[in-house]
């Protein structure tokens, strides 16, 4: 038999003189960069569109294999049953799946590949992508609670990485690929063009450079247009008939409700995310638990979707009924959203596989459908459609829970098209945010990353500053005053050097206060007699201070906390000022990074 190894070493014999051709073809034509990128750009989004048609093909063919087929014709006890332990045999044949081929990782997940664009250079492994994608299609098809949409990312990121490797590109390009591999994937998932685009730039690549959206943009069209000639030009669940709200003074107090409520219930989902990760990690530490977690979970999440009747995970793929929802009574439509929370925790924190965006969506509209119908019993006149707060909702769960708040705004203003949603929806998705990162500082994303140790929070652009320690870009030159010498020459030093600020000292070189010229613009009119006798200990003011071993990430935040534009550096071991850094350095600091990549 043919080994994976054997058709990798065939398809780089194939491959590399069609390579060296067109290479010599683009040479010959003086084919600049940016071309080059786009052409490539389109066959990452064309393969990633097939590998996410072919994902959803897989999973509601495993759904029809757990749950059409193989129930069909029941009884009724042994029908309420067999829910539970056909997902208890999903689970634990999607849990051996991935013990096989991750052997020990826990990756192939987006944040992993928000990892692996900040720090491996866009490398995602093939066979770990194949792998996760194989135990998510298992899990999502065996009835568990997980995401299609974050499995489709990976993917396509996977893939563009892939082709990336094939024909030994550069970092820098391979980054650019990953990212429009992975607003393929979302693009076609959603049939959200601008959705997958922002997708990319926003949580994968974590900037919005302009040489970075073409590629990724002409990746996520290319994706959709495949993506609608094999699903049909509409979007990935049924919109209801009606969705509209009453007026605009709605925007200004009932959706802002909403998006409080959706911003608690989104730290409660990350919190208890978490939590039940850590409660499942001492579980496997265990050898005599560790083989029965996902046979224990699979069981428990089968039992809580038969009692919701199906709805909680929906029915294959699909799995957001918008129509169902506004029928239902708010407590019981509340009674889904905690459900949905710990299903899902369940799911991925107990052997399953997949993604969080689907669950979120799930979490933000029966949310948004309780708030509704709960305003129709208690404030007298209110008349707008639950489906509307359902949507809002949607797009405001996402935002908090994933930290996307552009991508969540842009995917449901594209799944309606209707720009009346915009402004409710722009309201709830801010609220959202603000609400959950008051209650966790975590989104499901930066959660994981922080707990293997790595900070990227902001995307690329926070992983450039981490990079960066503040001894290798501070001003070691910058003026430094004693708190024993007058005002006067104080004045003197900004007349001459105008620096953005003078760290004053005392006797041992530790920091007393700074001055800056605002403080100093009140003493310029005094009479030069009290400028000659006033000491700068008299009119020193406290300021943030970063150490020489701190990177510039950090720095920035200390500048935020009070709006300054420079900080002393104290060198860690004396707590003696050795100079000053400046935004100017952290601007040039930043750009000498991310020219590098």
């Amino acid at each position: 038999m043919t080994s994976p190894r054997s058709w990798w070493r065939f398809g780089r014999r194939v491959l590399s003189p069609l390579w060296r051709r067109l290479t010599g073809w683009m040479e010959a034509r003086a084919v600049d960069e940016q071309t080059v990128l786009l052409l490539y750009a389109v066959a990452c989004g064309a393969v990633a569109a097939v590998g996410t048609v072919g994902f959803y093909a897989a999973i509601d063919g495993a759904y029809r294999l757990f749950f059409r087929w193989t129930a069909t014709d029941l009884p009724l006890v042994p029908h309420l049953l067999y829910r539970p332990i056909a997902t208890a045999v999903g689970f634990a044949v999607a849990a051996f799946v991935w013990r096989r081929v991750g052997r020990g990782y826990d990756g192939m997940t987006v944040p992993d590949v928000q990892l692996a664009v900040a720090r491996r250079g866009g490398r995602l492994s093939f066979r770990h992508a194949i792998g996760r994608t194989v135990a998510s299609v298992i899990t999502i098809g065996g009835g568990g609670s997980a995401g299609s949409e974050g499995p489709v990312a990976v993917l396509g990121a996977a893939l563009a990485s892939r082709i990336s490797r094939i024909f030994r590109f550069a970092e820098s390009r391979t980054r650019v690929l990953v990212g429009a591999g992975a607003a393929a994937g979302i693009s076609a998932a959603f049939n959200a063009p601008l959705a997958g685009a922002f997708f990319a730039l926003e949580e994968v690549l974590g900037t919005f450079r302009g040489d970075h959206f073409a590629p990724v943009v002409v990746a996520s069209v290319v994706a959709a247009v495949i993506s609608r000639a094999v699903f049909g030009d509409h979007p990935a669940f049924v919109l209801p008939q009606r969705y509209d709200y009453d007026g605009a003074l709605e925007v200004l107090w009932a959706f802002p409700l909403l998006g409080i409520a959706c911003g608690v219930i989104a730290a409660v989902f990350i919190r208890s995310h978490f939590a039940l990760g850590d409660v499942m990690k001492g579980w496997r530490s265990r050898p005599a638990f560790a083989r029965w977690v996902p046979w224990l979970n699979g069981f428990l999440v089968g039992v809580g979707v038969t009692l919701s009747a199906g709805v909680l995970v929906g029915v294959g793929h699909l799995s957001i009924p918008l129509q169902q929802f506004a029928a239902m009574s708010p407590w019981m439509l509340l009674a889904l959203t905690l459900g949905k929370i710990a299903i899902t925790g369940l799911t991925l924190q107990g052997g399953g596989s997949g993604g969080v965006f689907t669950p979120s969506l799930f979490v933000g509209a029966s949310l948004g459908s309780a708030v509704a119908l709960l305003l129709h019993q208690f404030v007298p006149g209110f008349t707008s459609a639950p489906e509307a707060y359902a949507l809002v909702g949607m797009g405001a769960m996402v935002a908090a829970t994933t930290g996307a708040p552009i991508t969540a705004a842009l995917l449901v203003f594209e799944i309606t098209g209707d720009y009346e949603i915009v402004p409710p929806l722009m309201i709830c998705v801010a609220l959202s945010q603000i609400v959950a990162r008051r209650f966790t500082p975590d989104n499901l994303y930066s959660g994981w990353l922080r707990r293997r140790g790595e900070r990227l929070d902001h995307g690329r652009d926070r992983a450039a500053l981490a990079a960066v320690q503040v001894r290798r870009v501070y001003n070691a030159n910058a003026p430094v005053l004693s708190e024993g010498e007058t005002v006067s020459a104080a004045i003197e030093c900004f007349a001459r050097l105008s620096p953005p600020l003078i760290p004053v000292v005392d006797d041992t070189g530790r920091l007393t206060g700074i001055l800056t010229a605002a403080e100093l613009g009140a003493l310029v009119g005094a009479p030069r007699a009290v400028d000659a006798v006033l000491l700068l200990s008299d009119v020193v003011v406290p300021s943030e201070v970063v150490n020489a071993d701190e990177t510039l990430d950090v720095a920035l935040a200390r500048m935020a906390i009070r709006g300054a534009g420079a900080l002393p550096v104290l060198e860690p071991a004396t707590g003696r000022v050795i100079g000053v850094l400046d935004r100017g350095h952290l601007l040039a600091a930043y750009e000498g990074v991310v020219r590098e990549v």
